[in-house]
Protein backbone atom coordinates (compact mmCIF):
# COMPACT_ATOMS: atom_id res chain seq x y z
CA UNK A 1 0.00 0.00 0.00
CA UNK A 2 2.76 2.41 1.04
CA UNK A 3 4.78 1.76 -2.41
CA UNK A 4 1.64 2.76 -4.27
CA UNK A 5 0.97 5.24 -2.44
CA UNK A 6 4.59 6.41 -3.33
CA UNK A 7 4.59 5.86 -7.42
CA UNK A 8 0.86 7.67 -7.21
CA UNK A 9 2.71 10.72 -5.65
CA UNK A 10 5.06 10.04 -8.57
CA UNK A 11 2.86 10.48 -10.97
CA UNK A 12 0.99 13.39 -9.05
CA UNK A 13 4.56 15.18 -8.76
CA UNK A 14 5.11 13.96 -12.73
CA UNK A 15 1.96 15.86 -13.42
CA UNK A 16 2.86 19.11 -11.18
CA UNK A 17 6.43 19.33 -12.82
CA UNK A 18 4.81 18.97 -16.60
CA UNK A 19 2.17 21.23 -16.40
CA UNK A 20 4.35 24.10 -14.98
CA UNK A 21 6.63 23.64 -18.19
CA UNK A 22 4.46 23.01 -20.67
CA UNK A 23 2.80 26.26 -18.94
CA UNK A 24 5.89 28.06 -19.01
CA UNK A 25 6.79 27.15 -22.87
CA UNK A 26 3.78 28.18 -23.85
CA UNK A 27 3.56 31.56 -22.30
CA UNK A 28 6.87 32.27 -23.06
CA UNK A 29 6.02 31.59 -26.89
CA UNK A 30 3.47 34.14 -26.40
CA UNK A 31 5.03 36.56 -25.06
CA UNK A 32 7.58 36.26 -27.80
CA UNK A 33 4.56 37.78 -30.21
CA UNK A 34 4.76 34.17 -31.98
CA UNK A 35 1.02 33.50 -31.11
CA UNK A 36 -1.45 34.70 -33.21
CA UNK A 37 -5.69 36.11 -34.17
CA UNK A 38 -5.68 32.35 -34.78
CA UNK A 39 -6.31 30.81 -32.66
CA UNK A 40 -5.25 32.00 -29.27
CA UNK A 41 -6.64 35.42 -30.45
CA UNK A 42 -10.21 34.18 -31.12
CA UNK A 43 -10.77 31.94 -28.01
CA UNK A 44 -9.24 34.91 -25.76
CA UNK A 45 -12.03 37.58 -26.93
CA UNK A 46 -14.92 35.54 -27.29
CA UNK A 47 -13.92 34.43 -23.38
CA UNK A 48 -13.13 37.63 -22.18
CA UNK A 49 -16.63 38.81 -23.80
CA UNK A 50 -18.27 36.37 -22.22
CA UNK A 51 -16.87 37.37 -18.72
CA UNK A 52 -18.01 41.04 -19.46
CA UNK A 53 -21.84 39.62 -20.13
CA UNK A 54 -21.28 40.79 -24.19
CA UNK A 55 -22.01 38.50 -27.08
CA UNK A 56 -19.30 36.43 -27.63
CA UNK A 57 -19.32 37.27 -31.27
CA UNK A 58 -15.71 37.19 -32.99
CA UNK A 59 -14.48 40.07 -34.97
CA UNK A 60 -11.51 38.12 -36.40
CA UNK A 61 -13.92 35.32 -37.64
CA UNK A 62 -16.94 38.01 -38.19
CA UNK A 63 -19.71 35.45 -36.00
CA UNK A 64 -20.54 33.98 -33.19
CA UNK A 65 -18.25 31.86 -31.30
CA UNK A 66 -20.65 28.89 -31.19
CA UNK A 67 -20.75 29.33 -35.36
CA UNK A 68 -17.25 27.95 -34.59
CA UNK A 69 -16.88 24.96 -33.24
CA UNK A 70 -20.03 24.78 -31.68
CA UNK A 71 -17.48 24.53 -28.20
CA UNK A 72 -19.77 25.79 -25.46
CA UNK A 73 -16.83 23.90 -22.99
CA UNK A 74 -15.01 27.35 -22.96
CA UNK A 75 -17.63 28.85 -21.34
CA UNK A 76 -17.13 28.36 -18.10
CA UNK A 77 -13.71 29.67 -18.70
CA UNK A 78 -15.25 33.07 -18.47
CA UNK A 79 -15.24 32.79 -14.48
CA UNK A 80 -11.60 32.91 -14.98
CA UNK A 81 -11.41 35.98 -16.75
CA UNK A 82 -13.75 37.23 -13.68
CA UNK A 83 -10.91 37.24 -11.85
CA UNK A 84 -8.49 38.75 -13.98
CA UNK A 85 -8.74 38.82 -17.71
CA UNK A 86 -5.86 37.40 -19.21
CA UNK A 87 -5.13 35.27 -22.58
CA UNK A 88 -2.30 33.36 -19.70
CA UNK A 89 -5.94 31.76 -18.22
CA UNK A 90 -6.11 29.77 -21.32
CA UNK A 91 -2.87 28.68 -22.13
CA UNK A 92 -3.01 27.18 -17.77
CA UNK A 93 -5.76 25.67 -18.73
CA UNK A 94 -4.51 24.04 -21.80
CA UNK A 95 -0.82 22.96 -20.04
CA UNK A 96 -3.37 21.42 -16.85
CA UNK A 97 -5.30 20.04 -19.03
CA UNK A 98 -3.13 17.87 -20.95
CA UNK A 99 -0.38 17.06 -18.08
CA UNK A 100 -3.20 15.83 -16.16
CA UNK A 101 -4.08 12.98 -18.74
CA UNK A 102 -0.86 10.94 -17.39
CA UNK A 103 -3.67 10.68 -14.36
CA UNK A 104 -6.40 8.37 -15.92
CA UNK A 105 -3.63 6.95 -18.07
CA UNK A 106 -1.94 5.20 -14.83
CA UNK A 107 -5.23 4.08 -13.61
CA UNK A 108 -5.94 2.77 -16.86
CA UNK A 109 -2.95 0.85 -17.04
CA UNK A 110 -3.56 -0.51 -13.25
CA UNK A 111 -6.79 -1.46 -14.12
CA UNK A 112 -5.76 -3.68 -16.82
CA UNK A 113 -3.51 -5.59 -14.76
CA UNK A 114 0.26 -3.92 -15.53
CA UNK A 115 2.68 -3.29 -12.64
CA UNK A 116 3.30 -0.37 -10.70
CA UNK A 117 6.33 0.39 -12.57
CA UNK A 118 4.70 -0.14 -15.87
CA UNK A 119 1.87 2.06 -14.93
CA UNK A 120 4.12 4.93 -14.04
CA UNK A 121 5.93 4.13 -17.27
CA UNK A 122 2.93 4.60 -18.87
CA UNK A 123 1.88 7.83 -17.44
CA UNK A 124 5.54 8.89 -18.27
CA UNK A 125 5.07 8.03 -21.79
CA UNK A 126 1.99 10.41 -22.16
CA UNK A 127 4.17 13.08 -21.03
CA UNK A 128 6.83 12.79 -22.88
CA UNK A 129 4.25 12.01 -26.55
CA UNK A 130 5.85 14.64 -28.47
CA UNK A 131 2.18 15.90 -29.65
CA UNK A 132 1.06 16.70 -26.01
CA UNK A 133 4.01 19.58 -25.98
CA UNK A 134 3.79 20.36 -29.45
CA UNK A 135 0.21 20.87 -29.49
CA UNK A 136 0.76 23.24 -26.07
CA UNK A 137 2.84 25.36 -27.80
CA UNK A 138 0.41 25.84 -30.87
CA UNK A 139 -2.21 28.89 -29.61
CA UNK A 140 -5.07 27.33 -27.55
CA UNK A 141 -7.66 24.67 -28.93
CA UNK A 142 -10.45 24.10 -26.51
CA UNK A 143 -10.08 20.07 -27.38
CA UNK A 144 -7.08 19.82 -25.20
CA UNK A 145 -9.71 19.84 -21.92
CA UNK A 146 -11.39 16.73 -23.46
CA UNK A 147 -8.21 14.53 -23.58
CA UNK A 148 -8.27 13.83 -19.68
CA UNK A 149 -11.92 13.26 -19.99
CA UNK A 150 -11.74 10.30 -22.80
CA UNK A 151 -9.15 8.29 -20.58
CA UNK A 152 -11.31 9.47 -17.20
CA UNK A 153 -14.04 8.55 -19.32
CA UNK A 154 -13.35 5.06 -20.64
CA UNK A 155 -11.57 4.02 -17.18
CA UNK A 156 -15.46 5.19 -15.69
CA UNK A 157 -17.01 2.86 -18.34
CA UNK A 158 -15.13 -0.52 -17.14
CA UNK A 159 -15.53 0.09 -13.68
CA UNK A 160 -19.17 0.03 -14.52
CA UNK A 161 -19.72 3.91 -13.30
CA UNK A 162 -22.30 4.69 -16.43
CA UNK A 163 -23.15 8.01 -15.06
CA UNK A 164 -19.69 9.16 -14.73
CA UNK A 165 -18.86 8.25 -18.23
CA UNK A 166 -22.42 10.06 -19.67
CA UNK A 167 -20.96 13.11 -18.26
CA UNK A 168 -17.89 13.06 -19.40
CA UNK A 169 -19.18 12.70 -23.13
CA UNK A 170 -21.26 15.20 -22.73
CA UNK A 171 -18.32 17.52 -21.65
CA UNK A 172 -16.40 16.07 -25.19
CA UNK A 173 -18.93 17.07 -26.72
CA UNK A 174 -19.12 20.26 -25.93
CA UNK A 175 -15.15 20.90 -26.74
CA UNK A 176 -15.55 20.79 -30.16
CA UNK A 177 -18.18 19.25 -32.77
CA UNK A 178 -15.88 17.11 -34.98
CA UNK A 179 -15.36 15.68 -31.63
CA UNK A 180 -18.20 13.60 -31.74
CA UNK A 181 -16.97 11.48 -34.72
CA UNK A 182 -14.45 10.43 -32.26
CA UNK A 183 -16.58 9.84 -29.77
CA UNK A 184 -19.91 7.84 -31.59
CA UNK A 185 -16.85 5.75 -33.04
CA UNK A 186 -15.79 5.16 -29.31
CA UNK A 187 -19.73 3.67 -28.84
CA UNK A 188 -18.63 1.27 -31.94
CA UNK A 189 -15.36 -0.08 -30.23
CA UNK A 190 -17.34 0.17 -26.37
CA UNK A 191 -20.32 -1.83 -27.71
CA UNK A 192 -18.59 -4.31 -29.61
CA UNK A 193 -15.16 -5.20 -28.22
CA UNK A 194 -15.66 -3.92 -24.41
CA UNK A 195 -19.11 -5.47 -24.22
CA UNK A 196 -20.23 -1.64 -22.38
CA UNK A 197 -23.47 -1.91 -23.97
CA UNK A 198 -24.92 0.89 -21.77
CA UNK A 199 -22.16 3.19 -22.60
CA UNK A 200 -21.62 2.27 -26.05
CA UNK A 201 -25.03 3.02 -26.83
CA UNK A 202 -25.02 6.35 -25.59
CA UNK A 203 -21.76 6.97 -26.43
CA UNK A 204 -22.99 5.97 -30.07
CA UNK A 205 -26.50 7.68 -30.07
CA UNK A 206 -24.65 11.23 -28.45
CA UNK A 207 -22.29 11.49 -30.78
CA UNK A 208 -24.67 11.03 -34.07
CA UNK A 209 -26.72 13.33 -32.83
CA UNK A 210 -24.08 16.05 -31.51
CA UNK A 211 -22.15 15.49 -34.84
CA UNK A 212 -26.05 16.35 -36.89
CA UNK A 213 -27.13 19.32 -34.72
CA UNK A 214 -23.70 20.81 -34.79
CA UNK A 215 -22.81 20.64 -38.59
CA UNK A 216 -26.20 20.99 -40.26
CA UNK A 217 -28.37 23.57 -37.22
CA UNK A 218 -25.92 25.39 -34.76
CA UNK A 219 -23.14 26.21 -36.66
CA UNK A 220 -25.01 27.25 -39.72
CA UNK A 221 -27.44 29.25 -37.76
CA UNK A 222 -24.47 31.31 -35.74
CA UNK A 223 -21.79 31.38 -38.97
CA UNK A 224 -24.76 31.84 -42.15
CA UNK A 225 -22.05 28.97 -43.84
CA UNK A 226 -20.89 25.41 -43.52
CA UNK A 227 -18.59 24.40 -41.10
CA UNK A 228 -15.38 25.74 -42.06
CA UNK A 229 -13.26 22.78 -42.60
CA UNK A 230 -15.51 21.53 -45.61
CA UNK A 231 -13.16 23.82 -47.43
CA UNK A 232 -10.51 21.40 -46.57
CA UNK A 233 -12.26 18.68 -48.64
CA UNK A 234 -13.59 20.46 -51.87
CA UNK A 235 -12.55 18.22 -53.81
CA UNK A 236 -15.03 15.80 -52.63
CA UNK A 237 -17.86 18.40 -52.42
CA UNK A 238 -18.86 21.78 -50.58
CA UNK A 239 -20.82 20.49 -47.70
CA UNK A 240 -20.86 17.85 -45.10
CA UNK A 241 -23.41 15.99 -46.78
CA UNK A 242 -22.09 16.00 -50.06
CA UNK A 243 -18.58 15.04 -48.50
CA UNK A 244 -20.19 12.15 -46.70
CA UNK A 245 -22.18 10.92 -49.83
CA UNK A 246 -19.05 11.41 -52.06
CA UNK A 247 -17.00 9.08 -49.70
CA UNK A 248 -19.76 6.06 -50.75
CA UNK A 249 -19.96 6.88 -53.79
CA UNK A 250 -16.61 7.77 -55.08
CA UNK A 251 -14.45 5.64 -53.55
CA UNK A 252 -11.73 6.37 -56.09
CA UNK A 253 -11.19 9.70 -54.49
CA UNK A 254 -10.50 8.42 -51.11
CA UNK A 255 -8.37 5.44 -51.59
CA UNK A 256 -6.09 7.83 -53.10
CA UNK A 257 -5.93 9.73 -50.46
CA UNK A 258 -5.92 6.72 -47.43
CA UNK A 259 -3.58 4.87 -49.68
CA UNK A 260 -0.80 7.50 -50.20
CA UNK A 261 2.98 7.91 -49.27
CA UNK A 262 1.88 11.22 -46.81
CA UNK A 263 -0.75 9.08 -44.95
CA UNK A 264 2.28 6.45 -44.50
CA UNK A 265 4.67 9.04 -43.30
CA UNK A 266 1.46 10.61 -41.22
CA UNK A 267 1.08 6.96 -39.61
CA UNK A 268 4.68 6.27 -39.01
CA UNK A 269 5.02 9.55 -36.90
CA UNK A 270 2.18 8.71 -34.82
CA UNK A 271 2.80 5.38 -33.84
CA UNK A 272 6.70 5.67 -33.41
CA UNK A 273 6.79 6.67 -30.06
CA UNK A 274 4.97 3.75 -29.07
CA UNK A 275 5.24 1.25 -31.42
CA UNK A 276 7.53 -1.26 -28.94
CA UNK A 277 3.98 -1.76 -27.77
CA UNK A 278 1.72 -2.34 -30.42
CA UNK A 279 0.44 -5.81 -31.24
CA UNK A 280 -2.15 -6.49 -34.06
CA UNK A 281 -4.57 -8.34 -31.97
CA UNK A 282 -4.92 -5.69 -29.54
CA UNK A 283 -5.74 -2.55 -31.62
CA UNK A 284 -9.17 -2.45 -31.20
CA UNK A 285 -9.17 0.49 -28.90
CA UNK A 286 -8.14 2.42 -32.27
CA UNK A 287 -11.10 1.91 -33.75
CA UNK A 288 -12.02 5.12 -32.19
CA UNK A 289 -9.67 7.23 -33.63
CA UNK A 290 -11.10 5.73 -37.03
CA UNK A 291 -12.62 9.05 -38.02
CA UNK A 292 -9.90 11.28 -36.68
CA UNK A 293 -7.34 9.63 -39.25
CA UNK A 294 -9.68 9.33 -42.03
CA UNK A 295 -10.49 12.71 -41.68
CA UNK A 296 -6.60 14.00 -41.61
CA UNK A 297 -5.82 11.91 -43.92
CA UNK A 298 -8.22 13.24 -46.58
CA UNK A 299 -7.64 16.84 -45.96
CA UNK A 300 -5.87 19.41 -48.04
CA UNK A 301 -4.38 21.06 -45.22
CA UNK A 302 -1.03 18.97 -44.92
CA UNK A 303 -0.50 20.38 -41.13
CA UNK A 304 -3.76 18.20 -40.37
CA UNK A 305 -0.90 15.26 -40.56
CA UNK A 306 2.00 15.91 -38.79
CA UNK A 307 2.62 16.37 -35.40
CA UNK A 308 3.08 19.87 -35.22
CA UNK A 309 -0.95 20.81 -34.26
CA UNK A 310 -4.16 19.94 -32.43
CA UNK A 311 -5.80 17.57 -35.09
CA UNK A 312 -4.21 14.42 -34.08
CA UNK A 313 -4.71 14.87 -30.29
CA UNK A 314 -8.02 12.33 -30.27
CA UNK A 315 -6.18 9.49 -31.33
CA UNK A 316 -3.90 9.86 -28.50
CA UNK A 317 -6.06 8.20 -25.71
CA UNK A 318 -6.65 4.99 -27.91
CA UNK A 319 -3.26 5.14 -29.15
CA UNK A 320 -2.00 4.32 -25.29
CA UNK A 321 -5.02 2.09 -24.62
CA UNK A 322 -4.01 -0.34 -27.09
CA UNK A 323 -0.25 -0.57 -25.83
CA UNK A 324 -1.87 -0.79 -22.33
CA UNK A 325 -3.48 -4.13 -24.05
CA UNK A 326 -0.44 -5.46 -25.85
CA UNK A 327 1.42 -5.05 -22.07
CA UNK A 328 -1.31 -7.01 -20.09
CA UNK A 329 -1.25 -9.47 -22.64
CA UNK A 330 2.55 -9.92 -21.93
CA UNK A 331 3.15 -9.25 -25.37
CA UNK A 332 5.47 -5.52 -26.81
CA UNK A 333 9.15 -5.29 -27.19
CA UNK A 334 9.39 -3.53 -24.13
CA UNK A 335 7.94 -4.26 -20.48
CA UNK A 336 10.71 -2.66 -17.84
CA UNK A 337 9.77 1.42 -16.84
CA UNK A 338 13.57 2.12 -17.87
CA UNK A 339 13.49 0.76 -21.41
CA UNK A 340 9.34 2.33 -21.85
CA UNK A 341 10.95 5.76 -20.31
CA UNK A 342 13.85 5.75 -22.51
CA UNK A 343 12.26 4.86 -25.58
CA UNK A 344 9.77 7.93 -24.50
CA UNK A 345 12.74 10.15 -23.75
CA UNK A 346 14.49 9.34 -27.67
CA UNK A 347 11.16 10.01 -29.44
CA UNK A 348 10.31 13.02 -27.46
CA UNK A 349 13.81 14.86 -28.53
CA UNK A 350 13.22 13.60 -32.03
CA UNK A 351 9.92 14.56 -32.83
CA UNK A 352 8.94 17.72 -30.08
CA UNK A 353 9.77 20.87 -31.13
CA UNK A 354 11.89 22.83 -28.27
CA UNK A 355 13.89 23.54 -30.89
CA UNK A 356 11.93 26.76 -31.86
CA UNK A 357 12.87 28.42 -28.42
CA UNK A 358 16.05 29.30 -29.96
CA UNK A 359 15.17 29.67 -33.51
CA UNK A 360 11.70 30.77 -35.29
CA UNK A 361 10.51 32.03 -31.48
CA UNK A 362 12.84 34.66 -31.82
CA UNK A 363 12.17 36.04 -35.10
CA UNK A 364 10.55 39.28 -33.67
CA UNK A 365 13.12 39.71 -30.81
CA UNK A 366 14.27 43.05 -32.40
CA UNK A 367 11.15 45.22 -32.00
CA UNK A 368 9.71 43.24 -29.20
CA UNK A 369 10.36 46.50 -26.54
CA UNK A 370 8.92 49.07 -29.36
CA UNK A 371 5.94 46.54 -29.85
CA UNK A 372 5.62 46.00 -26.26
CA UNK A 373 5.40 49.91 -25.60
CA UNK A 374 3.35 50.30 -28.58
CA UNK A 375 1.03 48.07 -26.58
CA UNK A 376 1.07 49.65 -23.55
CA UNK A 377 -0.05 53.22 -25.58
CA UNK A 378 -3.69 51.97 -26.41
CA UNK A 379 -5.53 52.79 -23.49
CA UNK A 380 -8.81 52.22 -24.39
CA UNK A 381 -11.28 49.47 -25.14
CA UNK A 382 -11.73 50.97 -29.15
CA UNK A 383 -11.81 49.44 -32.11
CA UNK A 384 -8.11 48.29 -33.27
CA UNK A 385 -6.56 46.83 -36.11
CA UNK A 386 -2.97 45.54 -36.17
CA UNK A 387 -0.93 42.73 -37.66
CA UNK A 388 -1.65 38.53 -36.54
CA UNK A 389 1.25 38.51 -34.39
CA UNK A 390 0.11 41.77 -32.25
CA UNK A 391 -3.80 40.64 -32.33
CA UNK A 392 -3.80 37.85 -29.07
CA UNK A 393 -2.71 40.76 -27.16
CA UNK A 394 -4.85 43.20 -27.69
CA UNK A 395 -8.31 41.09 -27.96
CA UNK A 396 -10.04 42.90 -24.89
CA UNK A 397 -12.38 44.54 -26.82
CA UNK A 398 -15.45 43.90 -28.93
CA UNK A 399 -13.76 44.86 -32.41
CA UNK A 400 -10.16 43.64 -33.43
CA UNK A 401 -8.85 43.18 -36.89
CA UNK A 402 -5.54 42.24 -38.17
CA UNK A 403 -3.87 42.79 -42.12
CA UNK A 404 -1.26 41.17 -43.91
CA UNK A 405 -0.36 40.59 -47.30
CA UNK A 406 -3.03 38.17 -47.55
CA UNK A 407 -5.59 39.63 -45.67
CA UNK A 408 -5.86 43.27 -46.61
CA UNK A 409 -7.02 46.13 -45.19
CA UNK A 410 -10.85 47.11 -44.69
CA UNK A 411 -11.94 50.09 -47.15
CA UNK A 412 -13.06 52.08 -44.20
CA UNK A 413 -10.11 52.69 -41.85
CA UNK A 414 -11.87 55.58 -39.89
CA UNK A 415 -14.40 53.44 -37.26
CA UNK A 416 -10.70 52.11 -35.95
CA UNK A 417 -9.68 54.26 -32.86
CA UNK A 418 -6.03 52.66 -32.77
CA UNK A 419 -3.95 51.12 -35.42
CA UNK A 420 -0.66 49.36 -34.64
CA UNK A 421 1.77 48.26 -37.48
CA UNK A 422 5.21 46.32 -37.62
CA UNK A 423 6.97 46.84 -41.02
CA UNK A 424 9.92 44.33 -39.88
CA UNK A 425 7.30 41.73 -39.14
CA UNK A 426 4.33 42.28 -40.65
CA UNK A 427 2.61 38.63 -40.79
CA UNK A 428 1.16 36.84 -43.46
CA UNK A 429 4.00 35.36 -45.72
CA UNK A 430 6.65 38.25 -45.08
CA UNK A 431 5.99 40.36 -47.63
CA UNK A 432 5.79 44.21 -46.27
CA UNK A 433 3.97 46.18 -49.23
CA UNK A 434 0.94 46.00 -47.64
CA UNK A 435 1.71 47.01 -44.48
CA UNK A 436 3.93 49.55 -45.88
CA UNK A 437 1.54 51.45 -47.83
CA UNK A 438 -1.15 51.66 -45.24
CA UNK A 439 1.13 52.89 -42.95
CA UNK A 440 1.70 55.56 -45.77
CA UNK A 441 -1.61 55.93 -45.94
CA UNK A 442 -2.11 56.78 -42.80
CA UNK A 443 0.62 59.48 -42.51
CA UNK A 444 -1.51 61.52 -45.00
CA UNK A 445 -4.76 60.89 -43.56
CA UNK A 446 -5.99 63.49 -41.46
CA UNK A 447 -8.11 61.81 -39.08
CA UNK A 448 -4.80 59.68 -37.79
CA UNK A 449 -1.95 61.04 -35.89
CA UNK A 450 1.56 59.06 -35.28
CA UNK A 451 1.62 58.86 -31.58
CA UNK A 452 4.92 56.00 -31.34
CA UNK A 453 7.32 55.01 -34.10
CA UNK A 454 10.50 52.67 -32.73
CA UNK A 455 12.15 49.98 -34.99
CA UNK A 456 9.28 50.35 -37.86
CA UNK A 457 6.78 49.91 -35.02
CA UNK A 458 3.86 52.52 -35.87
CA UNK A 459 1.06 53.16 -33.61
CA UNK A 460 -1.77 55.46 -35.37
CA UNK A 461 -4.59 56.90 -33.23
CA UNK A 462 -8.22 58.35 -34.43
CA UNK A 463 -7.81 61.89 -33.29
CA UNK A 464 -11.95 61.94 -33.55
Amino acid sequence: MKKQLFQLGTVGSAICISALILFACSSVRHALFQSGAFDIGIYDQVVYLISQGQAPISSILGFHHMGNHAAWAVYPLALLYKIYPSAYWLLAVQAISLALGALPTYHLSRQAGLKENQAVAMAAVYLLYPLVFNVNLYEFHPEVMAIPVFLGSIWAARQSKTGWFCLGVIFILGCKAVISLTVAAMGIWLLLFEKRRICGLFALLAGISWFLITSQIIIPFFSNNEAAAVARYTYLGDSVFEIARNLVLKPGLVLGKVFSLATLEYLALLVAPVIWGLAPQHLTPLVSAIPVLVVNSLSELHVQRDLTQQYSLPVLPFLLLAVISTLAAGKGWLHTRKAMILWAVVAFFALAKYGNFWSIYLGELDTWQATRQAIAQVQTQGAVLTTHSITPHLTHRSQIQYVDDQIPPPADLNHFEYILLNLRHPGGSGNPEVVNNLVNQLKNNALFQLSYQRDDVYLFVNKS
